[in-house]
């Protein structure tokens, strides 16, 4: 991702703040993040640019809280929020690369119903059984003996 593209025009070089949001987006969602802030990009590039300084430069690059327990409180509000299955699958992925497991993912979804409802509950569960099977076919896939050219 091409670091002068997201700089603010008045910059000639990116802020510590978004370099920081870069490397954190990076760290919790590898390429896809990048993918997303790309895309972003072509349609509202200051948007992508405030994405990556205020939630992950300034917000989830503090040090009291782990990337983990990040990605729990994150994955709570959306689901609770209950209209954002795309923001949604994007941090449950990120929640298993920061080590938070499948079965707690699914607990954290769960407990929302209390709080949100089970409708909420309800599609934050789908949203995830979704990103599983997308995730096993992928391992499937790299594991087949096709994959191995036999």
């Amino acid at each position: 991702m091409s670091v002068s593209s997201f700089m603010h025009p008045s910059s000639t070089e990116p802020s510590e703040r978004f370099l920081r949001g870069q490397a954190t987006l990076s760290s919790i969602h590898g390429h896809v993040g990048e993918g997303v802030m790309r895309a972003l990009q072509e349609i509202a590039p200051d948007f992508a640019r405030l994405i990556i300084e205020f939630p992950y430069g300034d917000i989830y690059a503090r040090g009291v809280l782990s990337p983990r327990e990040r990605q729990i409180a994150t994955i709570a509000s959306l689901a609770t929020q209950g209209n954002a299955p795309t923001e949604l699958k994007a941090h449950l992925q990120g929640g298993l690369n920061v080590g938070c497991t499948r079965q707690e993912l699914v607990e954290v979804l769960m407990q929302m119903a209390v709080y949100a409802g089970f409708p909420a509950a309800l599609n934050a569960l789908f949203v995830a059984k979704e990103l599983f099977a997308e995730l096993d076919a992928q391992c499937e896939a790299q594991h087949s003996p096709a994959s191995h050219g036999g």
